[in-house]
């Protein structure tokens, strides 16, 4: 009988396919799981608003689920959605990253309630040599109505989780390390995707999120079997008794993993449910 007791999701170019939806075999095999009384947890950069949705189609509010959000600055409670995790950044370091992103060709987001904040809806923005409205895609992604600010280190007046800031590629590696430099030792700074860099609260990351929720709940880290493809899901997966890397994930997190399973639009997550819990779907 498998010691699995916790499966632990991102989202994008995980649990989500390359048409951002959920498999049928996939989502069968994790309502199988979860009517077994295995936990689910969606752990991603995406805020809480953008997992709600997923939560519900999956049931989680009924299997005592979590999320675990902007990059494991919240986690919540899918039933009560009571956060029983919260660190935000603070006011001054929220407007320092924001004034500091004003000399780079950058596109910040922060988001508040059911809002999010830009300098500019329609920004002029190339990813793989076409047109690609990130600023759409964003919004759509979190649910949130768009509002636009001329100087968003100005207006933020409150404690935020995360600044997202999307770059054309190509321009964000030659200037992310001058980009986090101020902050480097004051905040977490990472890349969540080729398109999107990311400040949070300092010693942020999905590991620390899990750490504080789990551990108070008695799960320990060998009941916990981990999927993920992109840099910010390497603490997770480090964290995770057992790591399973997609087959679309960076070498990175291919290197951490315990077993490289097949890819988000190969039903990758089912397949290793079906290795890790053969008592459940060999019955």
């Amino acid at each position: 009988m498998s010691k699995l007791k916790v499966v632990i999701m991102d989202v994008d170019g995980t649990l989500y396919n390359s048409e951002k939806q959920i498999s049928e075999k996939t989502k069968q095999a994790l309502t199988k799981v979860q009517d077994q009384g295995i936990k689910l947890i969606l752990a991603s950069g995406r805020p809480t608003s953008g997992l709600i949705h997923l939560g519900q189609e999956l049931d989680m509010h009924q299997h005592n689920g979590l999320f675990v959000s902007y990059n494991g600055s919240m986690v919540i409670d899918c039933e009560t959605m009571e956060p029983l995790f919260n660190q935000p950044m603070s006011i001054k370091d929220g407007k320092a990253v924001l004034e500091h992103m004003k000399k780079f060709n950058v596109y910040p987001m922060i988001d508040k309630e059911e809002y999010m904040y830009v300098n500019n809806v329609f920004a002029p923005f190339q990813f793989n040599g076409s047109p690609f409205n990130v600023i759409e895609y964003e919004s759509r992604g979190g649910g949130f109505l768009l509002c636009e600010k001329e100087d968003l280190a100005d207006f933020l007046d409150y404690e935020t989780n995360k600044i997202l800031i999307a770059g054309e590629p190509p321009y964000l590696q030659e200037v992310y390390q001058e980009m986090m430099e101020p902050f480097k030792d004051t905040l977490s700074c990472m890349f969540t995707g080729p398109f999107y860099f990311e400040f949070t609260a300092k010693g942020i990351d999905k590991a620390k999120a899990l750490d504080s929720v789990l551990k108070p709940m008695g799960y320990s880290q060998d009941e916990l079997i981990g999927f993920g493809d992109g840099m910010n899901d390497l603490s997770m997966l480090n964290y995770c008794g057992t790591a399973i890397a997609m087959a679309n994930a960076v070498d990175e997190v291919k290197s951490a993993a315990t077993y490289i399973t097949t890819s988000n639009d190969e039903d990758g997550i089912a397949k290793a449910l079906y290795k890790y819990f053969p008592d459940i779907f060999n019955d």
